[in-house]
């Protein structure tokens, strides 16, 4: 069945105002679906799946949108559409349209240049093709530009992982458990999980399986004192308080009100009683203070570029600049400093970012530790074995979507002398 002539109209409307990168694609879409109230159901998906497309596929489109005729602006908006649902589903091109979209979808994009078919800036390309060579930086964009599955994870205190796929079954829902986090699901397709009972009742969250090995190698234990240091809406902060049983005291520090606010609902549905959001006005708040020496482990899920999760969000990747991921090097090493100070004699300091930045990574990690003798690194192989985690790794945990199918994390722990 073919949409509507006005769809492109539409698309090209909200992918104009996206593509000045001045805010989050998500949340631009938001708002645009709110002010357009008739667009129903279908029509907000082929949109959304046509601006994503684009912006995972910015470089290649914006070169074959050189060709043609029109403005580039409603030629880039039909590629978007064509890569989505089809050129033959698109009502209203003309036979020019057509028969260009026809001609331009048929290049074989393997014969395009590395640094167009990898659909990053380039400082971006470059920096990884430096590091990596330029096979592995090729596979890690193919997999960056490709959309990330459905994770799930298992509320240990309300059901066990087989007793979900169970239930799912019944939706019917097909999935598979994660290979490497013990209560992560992957779901084969995307559907509306809001109105499951499983959602509405707590048993299950949806997180992606690298951000439940974040908080699984916090190694958080029955009766501790735990602090999520940047708890944002508490994905991994949830995570932590059922490896907890809900037992000892689990503080969510943020210095966002409205991210906070996120996490009450989520806690109400868990049945999680042991958490204590507490916002902060920065990393050296007088509530920081007040826990020195205290707390048993402290993670810090680093504010960060985000590059590691442009599978989710592509826009990243072009709002991203080589100044603001320096700027943010100060702020991560202020932050994982003002935590450190949490940490009791013989406690787990674990850093995280969902970067793929050394600067972000391994190198806030090593200046860390040159400025806090009182604290070494534990060998990242460590914690995974007494995790009983089955992943190979040495001095820190790096995902990356090409080898685990996750989104890009690295993590450091640190366990104070």
């Amino acid at each position: 069945m073919r949409l509507p002539p006005a769809i492109i109209g539409y698309t090209e409307e909200v992918l104009r105002e996206i593509l000045r990168f001045t805010g989050p694609a998500d949340v631009t879409l938001s708002r645009y679906f709110r002010d357009h109230p008739r667009l129903g159901a279908r029509e907000r998906g082929v949109i959304a799946e046509a601006v994503y497309g684009l912006l995972r596929n910015k470089s290649v489109y914006t070169n074959f949108a050189e060709s043609g005729n029109g403005s580039p602006m409603r030629r880039m908006t039909l590629l978007g559409l064509a890569d989505a649902v089809g050129v033959d589903s698109l009502g209203g091109l003309t036979e020019e349209e057509t028969e260009w979209l026809n001609r331009v979808t048929a290049i074989d994009r393997s014969l395009l240049p590395a640094a167009m078919r990898a659909n990053l800036p380039k400082w971006l390309f470059d920096k990884l093709v430096e590091r990596d060579g330029e096979e592995q930086a090729m596979k890690l964009a193919e997999a960056l530009n490709t959309p990330a599955p459905l994770d799930l994870r298992v509320n240990s205190l309300k059901a066990t992982r087989d007793e979900v796929i169970a239930t799912l079954a019944e939706a019917p829902i097909l999935c598979e458990p994660t290979p490497y986090a013990p209560l992560g699901l992957r779901v084969l397709k995307k559907p509306s999980l809001q109105n499951l009972p499983l959602f509405k009742d707590g048993a299950i969250e949806v997180q992606d399986e690298g951000s439940q090995l974040l908080a699984q190698i916090v190694g958080a234990k029955r009766g501790e004192m735990v602090v999520d240091f940047c708890a944002g809406a508490g994905g991994k902060t949830l995570a932590l308080g059922a490896t907890m049983r809900n037992t000892g005291r689990l503080y969510a520090f943020d210095v966002s009100e409205k991210r906070l606010a996120k996490l009450k609902p989520r806690m109400a549905r868990s049945g999680l009683s042991n958490i204590h959001p507490v916002l902060i006005a920065h990393e050296n708040d007088g509530k920081v203070k007040r826990l020195a020496g205290k707390i048993d482990r402290v993670l810090v899920d680093a504010p960060c570029s985000g590059l590691g999760t442009l599978r989710r969000n592509p826009d990243v990747k072009w709002r991203q600049t080589p100044d603001a991921v320096t700027e943010m090097n100060a702020k991560q090493i202020a932050i994982l400093s003002s935590a450190a100070r949490l940490v009791k004699s013989g406690g787990r300091l674990v850093y995280g970012t969902c970067s793929l930045l050394d600067e972000e990574n391994e190198a806030i990690a090593a200046q860390f530790l040159a400025n806090h003798e009182d604290f070494s690194l534990v060998p990242m192989k460590d914690v995974l074995a007494e995790q009983k985690i089955d992943l190979e790794m040495q001095d820190y945990l790096k995902l990356l979507p090409h080898l685990h199918q996750t989104d890009g994390f690295f993590a450091a722990v640190f366990v104070r002398k």
